[in-house]
């Protein structure tokens, strides 16, 4: 049990310190992994920028992530049999709410390159790791020397799903318990993160960085 994402995030940053100093991006995922990734990037000295893709749901069940866009590329299970016209729907949708997203979270700032630079991805725990899965396949297309996954809490079936992926070179999670409903039920406070709030970690982180 985690008190909260600051607690969470303090305790990964401890497993993460072997990479202080190297030429790594943190990478949060909005919103809850931002908290979280902004004290690990300052604990690492690292830049902070976020994922800006987003599972594309079963039309059956939204929860199970079929694929992921991002607003220059996709990738998608090719195994399932989706119609072509809902994929297209669900894609152009998603896009829309990115660009909106890539608007408030960049504003003039153009987003951290990522070739040849080990990634580590950050959110506040996974259930399925489904979305992390995809949303690694979409940063392997910027051709990362490395992509790590550190995530407080997830349960153990997600973390071997996770390691199964061709396109994420290590997972580091701190907690795989056997009891796992949602990510929520491990911290004591779990409120929301507003926009606002991401915003402002991400202007704060940065301007650290760059000083």
């Amino acid at each position: 049990m985690f008190k909260d994402r600051i607690d969470a995030a303090l305790q990964l940053a401890e497993k993460l310190k072997t990479f202080k100093g190297k030429d790594i991006v943190v990478l949060a995922i909005p919103k809850g992994g931002i908290p979280v990734g902004a004290i690990i990037a300052r604990t690492l000295k690292a830049p902070l920028d976020v994922v800006l893709s987003k599972k594309i749901g079963h039309p059956f069940n939204k929860e199970y992530a079929i694929g992921a866009v991002s607003l220059e590329s996709m990738v998608l299970n090719e195994h399932l049999d989706i119609p072509q016209k809902y994929i297209m729907e669900e894609t152009e949708n998603i896009r829309s709410k990115l660009q909106k997203r890539y608007d408030l979270y960049h504003k003039d700032r153009p987003p951290i390159a990522l070739h040849g630079k080990t990634i580590i991805i950050v959110d506040d725990g996974v259930a399925t790791g489904n979305t992390l899965k995809v949303t690694a396949e979409l940063v392997h297309g910027q051709h990362p020397k490395k992509t790590i996954v550190a995530i407080p809490i997830a349960p153990f079936g997600a973390i071997q799903n996770l390691e199964d992926s061709k396109f994420i070179d290590e997972v580091i999670c701190l907690e795989t318990p056997h009891n796992f409903r949602a990510v929520g039920q491990f911290y004591t406070e779990f409120d929301q993160v507003s926009e606002a709030e991401a915003i402002q970690l991400l202007e704060e982180l940065n301007g650290v960085v760059d000083q």
